[in-house]
């Protein structure tokens, strides 16, 4: 049976191993990726798109659902209610 040193030294090597090869096909990988964006013209909106959507999206504004009569302020109705609308009937200040 290995000792537990042993096993510990030949892990150590795998990971040597491991890391070896993943930096070759890594390296492999980016010329095949850049050779086809050089060939084809693409470009990042092309490569990832759901990126790109996906941060045009986030922070988009919501429309007001409530607006105080005697100040103008409006409140979305998300997050903390403003104490113009606390416990009142929210019906009256609906737009």
């Amino acid at each position: 049976m290995t000792s537990y040193k042993e096993l510990l030294k030949q892990r150590e090597a795998l990971e040597k191993q491991i890391n070896e090869a993943r930096h070759q096909e890594l390296a492999g990988a980016l010329t095949q990726v850049r050779a086809l964006v050089e060939e084809f013209g693409l470009t990042a909106q092309d490569v990832f798109p759901a990126a790109r959507a996906r941060s045009s999206a986030s922070g988009s504004k919501v429309a007001p659902k409530y607006r105080d009569p005697a100040t103008g302020q409006t409140w979305t109705g998300r997050g903390k209610a403003p104490k113009w609308i606390q416990n009142e009937d929210r019906a009256k200040f609906a737009i």
